[in-house]
């Protein structure tokens, strides 16, 4: 009784985790080019009583073995890179990846990568995020831009009254091997891992990657009727691995008379 307890323990904290991914899912459902998590799960290791295939007491072997699992441990937390919903914004510097690839962006020295497009001008007129760091390869504007236009390639060309390009640039993308891999850090922000791979430089559009959509924002991937499901699955759960430890406090209770 005492293994049931640990067990059916062992089932809440799995659920506590699964509830805390499907919080975060739901309150960054506007968040801007945000990938839904899903919290995965594992058995965890078995007590075994008896091998399957050992002989029985009339030389027979037996078909199937004894074994008592010790309850549930979480395996990871995975993240869904699947393409969200695009929304017209109309705004020059809103630029969506339509397809797989990340934007480059420096942090503190760092280079960290995003999905998020909502890029605005600094100061100094150089394109950054919307905390202030700036899109790799860097790209300032001149003060006599009146247009700002981003082809589907990547060409990124700040024009001026006559219509002439008096700046431009090459907006690359990079993709993974392993997408999934990659270390989240906030702020629309992930960082690469060994898991990841290394992040590789391609022109939008060429290989396997996406192509740039001027005026337009990626919106979260999350699905909020599935989202609400999964919680009410959840916390089911949860109630019944609750309700297995009453049950088994309440053996434990009978035991306890009996010694008495």
């Amino acid at each position: 009784m005492m293994r049931s307890l640990w067990t059916a323990a062992s089932g809440m904290m799995a659920q506590q985790l699964n509830i805390d991914t499907i919080s975060n899912n739901l309150a960054n459902v506007n968040t801007t080019a945000f990938k839904k998590s899903r919290a995965e799960f594992e058995d965890l290791m078995y007590q075994t009583l008896n091998i399957a295939g050992n002989r029985n007491q009339g030389g027979g072997r037996t078909p199937t073995g004894i074994q008592v699992g010790m309850g549930v441990g979480p395996g990871s937390v995975h993240k869904f890179y699947e393409q969200g919903d695009f929304q017209n914004t109309g705004n020059p510097m809103d630029i969506a990846i339509q397809g797989d690839g990340f934007f480059q962006v420096e942090v503190n020295g760092e280079l960290h990568y995003t999905r998020a497009g909502n890029f605005k001008l600094d100061q100094n007129g150089q394109v950054v995020t919307s905390d202030g760091h700036p899109l790799q390869p860097p790209f300032t504007v001149p003060p006599e831009t009146t247009n700002i236009s981003v082809s589907g390639d990547g060409h990124i060309a700040a024009m001026n009254d006559a219509g002439e390009e008096v700046a431009g640039a090459d907006i690359p993308v990079y993709v993974f091997a392993n997408p999934a891999g990659l270390n989240s850090v906030g702020n629309n922000m992930v960082r690469e891992t060994e898991a990841s791979g290394p992040a590789q430089q391609l022109v939008p559009g060429t290989e396997n990657a996406g192509t740039l959509k001027q005026g337009f924002l990626e919106k979260s991937n999350v699905e909020l009727v599935e989202e609400m499901v999964d919680m009410i699955m959840a916390q089911r759960s949860f109630e019944t691995n609750s309700k297995a430890i009453s049950t088994s406090d309440q053996m434990l209770q009978t035991a306890n008379r009996l010694i008495r």
